[in-house]
Protein backbone atom coordinates (compact mmCIF):
# COMPACT_ATOMS: atom_id res chain seq x y z
CA UNK A 1 0.00 0.00 0.00
CA UNK A 2 1.50 2.98 -0.74
CA UNK A 3 0.33 5.74 1.46
CA UNK A 4 0.98 9.77 0.62
CA UNK A 5 3.42 11.36 2.69
CA UNK A 6 2.50 13.76 5.18
CA UNK A 7 3.12 16.43 7.81
CA UNK A 8 3.52 14.28 11.19
CA UNK A 9 0.71 13.11 13.07
CA UNK A 10 0.67 15.16 15.75
CA UNK A 11 -2.36 15.46 17.21
CA UNK A 12 -3.65 18.47 18.50
CA UNK A 13 -6.59 18.40 20.98
CA UNK A 14 -9.67 20.30 19.71
CA UNK A 15 -10.97 22.85 22.61
CA UNK A 16 -12.95 21.88 25.15
CA UNK A 17 -16.45 22.49 23.15
CA UNK A 18 -15.55 20.65 20.41
CA UNK A 19 -15.15 17.42 22.12
CA UNK A 20 -17.93 17.75 24.06
CA UNK A 21 -21.05 15.35 23.03
CA UNK A 22 -24.61 15.51 24.83
CA UNK A 23 -25.40 11.59 25.53
CA UNK A 24 -28.92 12.01 25.45
CA UNK A 25 -29.20 13.22 21.94
CA UNK A 26 -27.74 16.69 21.52
CA UNK A 27 -25.56 16.82 18.19
CA UNK A 28 -22.10 16.95 18.49
CA UNK A 29 -20.97 21.00 19.34
CA UNK A 30 -17.76 21.66 17.04
CA UNK A 31 -16.12 24.78 16.51
CA UNK A 32 -14.43 23.24 13.54
CA UNK A 33 -17.58 22.66 11.11
CA UNK A 34 -20.77 24.24 11.10
CA UNK A 35 -23.29 23.55 9.22
CA UNK A 36 -22.33 26.19 7.24
CA UNK A 37 -20.20 24.58 4.68
CA UNK A 38 -18.57 27.00 2.28
CA UNK A 39 -17.79 26.30 -1.19
CA UNK A 40 -15.00 24.78 -2.18
CA UNK A 41 -13.52 23.52 -5.51
CA UNK A 42 -14.94 20.21 -6.00
CA UNK A 43 -12.45 16.64 -6.06
CA UNK A 44 -12.32 15.70 -9.44
CA UNK A 45 -10.09 12.74 -10.96
CA UNK A 46 -7.62 12.47 -13.76
CA UNK A 47 -10.57 10.93 -15.75
CA UNK A 48 -12.73 14.34 -15.02
CA UNK A 49 -15.27 12.07 -12.71
CA UNK A 50 -16.15 14.49 -9.68
CA UNK A 51 -16.10 12.73 -6.47
CA UNK A 52 -19.95 13.16 -5.00
CA UNK A 53 -19.99 9.92 -3.02
CA UNK A 54 -17.77 8.88 0.02
CA UNK A 55 -17.95 5.29 1.99
CA UNK A 56 -16.95 5.99 5.73
CA UNK A 57 -16.48 2.65 7.75
CA UNK A 58 -16.75 3.53 11.30
CA UNK A 59 -15.47 -0.09 12.37
CA UNK A 60 -13.66 -2.86 11.21
CA UNK A 61 -15.58 -4.94 13.93
CA UNK A 62 -18.79 -7.08 13.15
CA UNK A 63 -21.31 -9.50 15.20
CA UNK A 64 -21.06 -11.76 11.83
CA UNK A 65 -18.73 -13.53 10.35
CA UNK A 66 -19.82 -14.38 6.96
CA UNK A 67 -17.48 -16.62 4.68
CA UNK A 68 -16.92 -14.60 2.61
CA UNK A 69 -15.95 -11.19 3.68
CA UNK A 70 -13.84 -12.73 7.23
CA UNK A 71 -12.41 -15.51 8.22
CA UNK A 72 -14.31 -17.09 11.11
CA UNK A 73 -10.78 -15.95 13.68
CA UNK A 74 -10.63 -12.34 12.87
CA UNK A 75 -8.21 -10.31 14.00
CA UNK A 76 -9.53 -6.40 14.71
CA UNK A 77 -7.69 -3.35 14.89
CA UNK A 78 -6.75 -2.08 18.07
CA UNK A 79 -9.59 0.65 19.62
CA UNK A 80 -7.19 3.15 19.84
CA UNK A 81 -6.13 3.28 15.83
CA UNK A 82 -9.87 4.10 15.40
CA UNK A 83 -11.25 7.84 14.28
CA UNK A 84 -13.11 9.03 17.10
CA UNK A 85 -16.42 9.81 16.31
CA UNK A 86 -15.69 13.31 16.63
CA UNK A 87 -13.03 13.07 13.83
CA UNK A 88 -15.16 10.82 11.67
CA UNK A 89 -17.29 14.11 11.92
CA UNK A 90 -14.45 16.69 11.08
CA UNK A 91 -13.27 14.44 7.93
CA UNK A 92 -16.90 13.51 6.89
CA UNK A 93 -17.53 17.91 6.40
CA UNK A 94 -14.51 18.44 4.79
CA UNK A 95 -15.54 16.07 2.02
CA UNK A 96 -18.76 17.82 2.19
CA UNK A 97 -17.34 21.19 1.68
CA UNK A 98 -15.13 19.64 -1.27
CA UNK A 99 -18.52 18.47 -2.71
CA UNK A 100 -19.44 15.77 -1.51
CA UNK A 101 -23.20 14.87 -1.67
CA UNK A 102 -24.02 11.46 -0.46
CA UNK A 103 -22.49 9.63 2.47
CA UNK A 104 -22.50 5.63 3.28
CA UNK A 105 -21.64 4.58 6.78
CA UNK A 106 -20.32 1.52 6.80
CA UNK A 107 -18.01 -1.20 8.82
CA UNK A 108 -17.95 -3.89 9.82
CA UNK A 109 -21.21 -3.45 11.28
CA UNK A 110 -21.58 0.17 11.90
CA UNK A 111 -24.47 -0.09 14.30
CA UNK A 112 -21.76 -2.04 16.90
CA UNK A 113 -20.08 1.22 17.29
CA UNK A 114 -20.52 2.61 20.64
CA UNK A 115 -21.98 6.15 20.45
CA UNK A 116 -22.35 5.50 17.06
CA UNK A 117 -25.51 7.31 17.02
CA UNK A 118 -23.43 10.93 17.97
CA UNK A 119 -22.22 10.95 14.33
CA UNK A 120 -25.50 9.94 12.50
CA UNK A 121 -26.92 13.47 14.94
CA UNK A 122 -23.67 15.48 13.98
CA UNK A 123 -23.80 14.82 10.68
CA UNK A 124 -27.98 15.65 10.41
CA UNK A 125 -26.79 18.90 9.99
CA UNK A 126 -25.49 19.27 6.43
CA UNK A 127 -28.83 17.65 5.51
CA UNK A 128 -30.66 20.28 7.02
CA UNK A 129 -28.49 22.83 5.47
CA UNK A 130 -28.37 21.03 1.93
CA UNK A 131 -24.86 20.48 1.99
CA UNK A 132 -25.75 16.54 1.71
CA UNK A 133 -28.24 15.08 -0.56
CA UNK A 134 -28.61 12.09 2.19
CA UNK A 135 -26.89 10.02 4.84
CA UNK A 136 -27.31 6.31 4.42
CA UNK A 137 -26.65 3.05 6.19
CA UNK A 138 -25.17 -0.51 5.08
CA UNK A 139 -25.98 -2.78 7.68
CA UNK A 140 -26.40 -6.71 8.10
CA UNK A 141 -28.79 -5.95 10.20
CA UNK A 142 -28.61 -7.36 13.85
CA UNK A 143 -28.84 -3.70 15.83
CA UNK A 144 -31.87 -2.08 13.70
CA UNK A 145 -34.33 -2.96 15.77
CA UNK A 146 -32.88 -0.97 18.42
CA UNK A 147 -31.81 1.95 16.11
CA UNK A 148 -34.05 2.56 12.96
CA UNK A 149 -36.23 5.15 14.81
CA UNK A 150 -32.90 7.10 15.66
CA UNK A 151 -31.64 6.69 12.17
CA UNK A 152 -34.92 8.31 10.54
CA UNK A 153 -35.01 10.65 13.42
CA UNK A 154 -31.25 11.66 12.19
CA UNK A 155 -32.80 12.25 8.41
CA UNK A 156 -31.49 8.80 7.28
CA UNK A 157 -34.15 7.82 4.62
CA UNK A 158 -32.80 4.90 2.71
CA UNK A 159 -30.58 1.86 4.16
CA UNK A 160 -29.16 -1.66 2.52
CA UNK A 161 -29.88 -4.80 4.69
CA UNK A 162 -27.00 -7.33 3.68
CA UNK A 163 -29.12 -10.85 3.49
CA UNK A 164 -28.15 -13.54 1.54
CA UNK A 165 -30.87 -16.15 2.19
CA UNK A 166 -34.12 -16.32 3.87
CA UNK A 167 -33.26 -20.13 5.02
CA UNK A 168 -32.40 -19.23 8.93
CA UNK A 169 -30.07 -22.84 9.24
CA UNK A 170 -28.22 -21.38 5.63
CA UNK A 171 -28.31 -17.64 7.27
CA UNK A 172 -26.80 -19.44 10.59
CA UNK A 173 -24.34 -20.89 8.46
CA UNK A 174 -23.09 -18.31 6.33
CA UNK A 175 -22.51 -15.74 8.60
CA UNK A 176 -21.45 -18.19 11.28
CA UNK A 177 -23.19 -15.89 14.03
CA UNK A 178 -26.11 -14.69 12.68
CA UNK A 179 -29.73 -15.11 14.16
CA UNK A 180 -32.41 -14.21 11.04
CA UNK A 181 -34.88 -13.80 13.55
CA UNK A 182 -33.05 -10.82 14.92
CA UNK A 183 -33.20 -9.06 11.39
CA UNK A 184 -36.19 -9.67 10.50
CA UNK A 185 -37.25 -8.20 13.31
CA UNK A 186 -35.46 -5.31 12.37
CA UNK A 187 -36.39 -4.55 8.96
CA UNK A 188 -40.49 -4.54 10.42
CA UNK A 189 -38.32 -1.75 12.59
CA UNK A 190 -36.96 -0.36 9.54
CA UNK A 191 -40.24 -0.22 7.58
CA UNK A 192 -42.10 0.74 10.60
CA UNK A 193 -39.88 3.79 10.94
CA UNK A 194 -40.38 4.59 7.37
CA UNK A 195 -36.57 4.25 6.09
CA UNK A 196 -36.79 2.64 2.71
CA UNK A 197 -34.73 -0.94 2.32
CA UNK A 198 -32.84 -2.67 -0.38
CA UNK A 199 -31.88 -6.03 0.32
CA UNK A 200 -27.89 -7.00 -0.69
CA UNK A 201 -27.30 -10.43 -1.63
CA UNK A 202 -24.03 -12.17 -2.81
CA UNK A 203 -24.51 -14.43 -5.22
CA UNK A 204 -23.23 -17.55 -4.18
CA UNK A 205 -22.70 -20.51 -6.67
CA UNK A 206 -24.03 -23.50 -5.19
CA UNK A 207 -26.04 -22.14 -1.68
CA UNK A 208 -28.27 -19.22 -2.69
CA UNK A 209 -29.30 -19.07 -6.96
CA UNK A 210 -31.87 -21.63 -6.59
CA UNK A 211 -33.04 -19.27 -3.77
CA UNK A 212 -33.36 -16.35 -5.99
CA UNK A 213 -36.58 -16.31 -7.42
CA UNK A 214 -37.98 -16.87 -4.04
CA UNK A 215 -35.95 -13.45 -3.02
CA UNK A 216 -37.11 -11.39 -5.23
CA UNK A 217 -40.57 -11.71 -4.62
CA UNK A 218 -40.38 -11.98 -0.49
CA UNK A 219 -38.91 -8.45 -1.12
CA UNK A 220 -40.70 -6.95 -3.74
CA UNK A 221 -43.68 -8.30 -1.65
CA UNK A 222 -42.91 -5.96 1.15
CA UNK A 223 -41.97 -3.08 -0.91
CA UNK A 224 -38.08 -3.15 -0.84
CA UNK A 225 -35.96 -3.18 -3.67
CA UNK A 226 -32.69 -6.14 -3.94
CA UNK A 227 -29.73 -6.06 -5.31
CA UNK A 228 -27.75 -9.09 -5.98
CA UNK A 229 -23.87 -8.60 -6.20
CA UNK A 230 -20.99 -11.07 -7.25
CA UNK A 231 -18.50 -12.01 -4.65
CA UNK A 232 -14.84 -9.70 -4.96
CA UNK A 233 -11.71 -11.46 -4.41
CA UNK A 234 -10.79 -8.98 -1.37
CA UNK A 235 -8.43 -10.90 1.82
CA UNK A 236 -7.95 -14.10 2.72
CA UNK A 237 -10.47 -16.13 3.70
CA UNK A 238 -11.28 -20.11 4.58
CA UNK A 239 -12.12 -21.80 1.10
CA UNK A 240 -11.33 -20.67 -2.44
CA UNK A 241 -13.29 -17.33 -3.72
CA UNK A 242 -13.43 -20.13 -7.36
CA UNK A 243 -16.10 -22.28 -4.99
CA UNK A 244 -18.14 -19.19 -4.01
CA UNK A 245 -18.08 -17.44 -7.64
CA UNK A 246 -21.72 -17.32 -9.04
CA UNK A 247 -21.43 -14.71 -12.56
CA UNK A 248 -24.23 -12.27 -12.43
CA UNK A 249 -24.12 -12.87 -16.38
CA UNK A 250 -25.49 -16.62 -15.55
CA UNK A 251 -27.94 -15.74 -12.95
CA UNK A 252 -30.20 -13.43 -14.67
CA UNK A 253 -30.37 -15.99 -17.74
CA UNK A 254 -31.82 -18.13 -14.60
CA UNK A 255 -34.09 -15.49 -13.66
CA UNK A 256 -35.65 -14.85 -17.26
CA UNK A 257 -37.08 -18.44 -17.20
CA UNK A 258 -39.03 -17.04 -14.27
CA UNK A 259 -39.26 -13.18 -14.77
CA UNK A 260 -39.72 -10.31 -17.30
CA UNK A 261 -36.70 -7.94 -16.47
CA UNK A 262 -37.34 -4.66 -18.36
CA UNK A 263 -34.76 -2.01 -18.43
CA UNK A 264 -34.38 0.64 -15.83
CA UNK A 265 -32.79 4.00 -15.79
CA UNK A 266 -33.20 4.15 -11.98
CA UNK A 267 -29.66 4.79 -10.10
CA UNK A 268 -28.79 6.03 -6.28
CA UNK A 269 -25.44 6.71 -7.01
CA UNK A 270 -23.80 3.41 -6.46
CA UNK A 271 -22.43 0.60 -8.89
CA UNK A 272 -25.80 -1.12 -9.11
CA UNK A 273 -27.79 -1.20 -12.62
CA UNK A 274 -31.28 -1.64 -12.12
CA UNK A 275 -33.92 -3.49 -14.17
CA UNK A 276 -38.00 -3.74 -13.11
CA UNK A 277 -39.63 -7.17 -12.77
CA UNK A 278 -42.58 -6.88 -14.78
CA UNK A 279 -44.31 -9.77 -12.63
CA UNK A 280 -44.09 -8.10 -9.07
CA UNK A 281 -43.41 -4.43 -10.35
CA UNK A 282 -40.28 -4.45 -7.92
CA UNK A 283 -36.57 -3.02 -8.82
CA UNK A 284 -33.54 -5.40 -9.10
CA UNK A 285 -29.99 -4.62 -8.75
CA UNK A 286 -27.11 -6.20 -10.26
CA UNK A 287 -23.32 -5.25 -8.91
CA UNK A 288 -20.91 -6.78 -11.26
CA UNK A 289 -17.97 -5.97 -10.72
CA UNK A 290 -16.11 -8.92 -12.61
CA UNK A 291 -18.62 -9.51 -15.26
CA UNK A 292 -19.21 -5.97 -16.13
CA UNK A 293 -17.63 -3.60 -14.13
CA UNK A 294 -19.02 -0.38 -12.95
CA UNK A 295 -15.54 1.71 -13.10
CA UNK A 296 -16.29 4.40 -16.41
CA UNK A 297 -18.57 6.38 -14.06
CA UNK A 298 -16.91 5.76 -10.59
CA UNK A 299 -17.40 9.01 -8.21
CA UNK A 300 -17.11 7.39 -4.96
CA UNK A 301 -14.15 6.75 -2.29
CA UNK A 302 -13.63 4.71 0.67
CA UNK A 303 -12.45 5.90 3.99
CA UNK A 304 -11.41 2.90 6.95
CA UNK A 305 -12.18 3.44 10.04
CA UNK A 306 -8.12 4.98 11.05
CA UNK A 307 -8.19 7.60 8.22
CA UNK A 308 -6.97 5.89 5.27
CA UNK A 309 -8.45 6.93 1.85
CA UNK A 310 -8.95 4.25 -1.04
CA UNK A 311 -9.46 6.22 -4.08
CA UNK A 312 -9.95 2.37 -5.77
CA UNK A 313 -11.63 -0.80 -4.05
CA UNK A 314 -10.27 -3.22 -6.08
CA UNK A 315 -6.78 -1.53 -5.46
CA UNK A 316 -3.86 -1.06 -3.48
CA UNK A 317 -2.84 2.89 -3.42
CA UNK A 318 -4.11 4.53 -0.25
CA UNK A 319 -3.61 7.64 1.41
CA UNK A 320 -3.40 8.56 5.23
CA UNK A 321 -6.02 11.30 6.37
CA UNK A 322 -5.56 10.75 9.57
CA UNK A 323 -2.19 12.63 10.22
CA UNK A 324 -3.26 15.97 8.80
CA UNK A 325 -6.69 15.59 10.45
CA UNK A 326 -4.51 15.65 13.76
CA UNK A 327 -1.65 17.89 12.36
CA UNK A 328 -4.05 20.94 12.43
CA UNK A 329 -7.28 22.74 13.54
CA UNK A 330 -7.70 24.27 10.08
CA UNK A 331 -8.58 21.84 7.13
CA UNK A 332 -5.78 23.04 4.79
CA UNK A 333 -3.61 20.54 5.16
CA UNK A 334 -6.25 18.14 5.13
CA UNK A 335 -7.54 19.29 1.76
CA UNK A 336 -3.86 19.08 0.48
CA UNK A 337 -3.74 15.37 1.36
CA UNK A 338 -7.09 14.78 -0.06
CA UNK A 339 -6.50 16.78 -3.72
CA UNK A 340 -3.51 14.68 -4.06
CA UNK A 341 -4.70 11.47 -3.17
CA UNK A 342 -7.80 11.82 -5.96
CA UNK A 343 -5.47 12.68 -8.30
CA UNK A 344 -3.97 9.06 -8.12
CA UNK A 345 -7.56 7.86 -8.66
CA UNK A 346 -7.11 5.16 -10.91
CA UNK A 347 -9.33 3.89 -13.95
CA UNK A 348 -10.41 0.87 -12.46
CA UNK A 349 -10.03 -2.10 -10.65
CA UNK A 350 -8.31 -5.29 -11.79
CA UNK A 351 -10.33 -8.28 -10.50
CA UNK A 352 -9.91 -11.66 -11.38
CA UNK A 353 -11.14 -15.49 -10.22
CA UNK A 354 -10.28 -18.57 -11.68
CA UNK A 355 -8.35 -21.21 -10.62
CA UNK A 356 -5.02 -20.07 -11.62
CA UNK A 357 -5.25 -17.05 -9.88
CA UNK A 358 -5.23 -17.85 -6.06
CA UNK A 359 -4.38 -14.98 -4.42
CA UNK A 360 -6.92 -12.04 -3.96
CA UNK A 361 -7.31 -8.75 -5.63
CA UNK A 362 -5.77 -7.10 -2.62
CA UNK A 363 -4.78 -8.57 0.97
CA UNK A 364 -7.48 -6.68 3.16
CA UNK A 365 -10.57 -7.61 3.73
CA UNK A 366 -14.17 -6.13 2.70
CA UNK A 367 -14.63 -5.09 6.67
CA UNK A 368 -11.34 -3.01 6.58
CA UNK A 369 -12.12 -0.89 3.49
CA UNK A 370 -15.45 -0.88 4.50
CA UNK A 371 -19.01 -2.87 3.14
Amino acid sequence: MRVVPSVNPLAFPLKREARESNVSGMILRSDIQTADIKAQAPLVDPFGRAISYIRVSVTDRCDFRCVYCMSEDMNFLPKRDLLTLEELDRLCSAFVERGTRKIRITGGEPLVRRDIMTLFRSLSRHLQAGALEEVTVTTNGSQLARFAQELADCGVRRINVSMDTLDPDKFRAITRWGDLSRVMQGLDAAQAAGLSIKINAVALKGFNEAEAPKMIEWAHGRGMDITFIEVMPLGEIDGARIDQYLPLSQLRAQLLDRFTLEDSDYQTGGPARYVRVKETGGRLGFITPLTHNFCEGCNRVRVTCTGTLYMCLGQEDAADLRGPLRASESNEVLFRAMEEAIARKPKGHDFVIDRVTRTPAVGRHMSVTGG
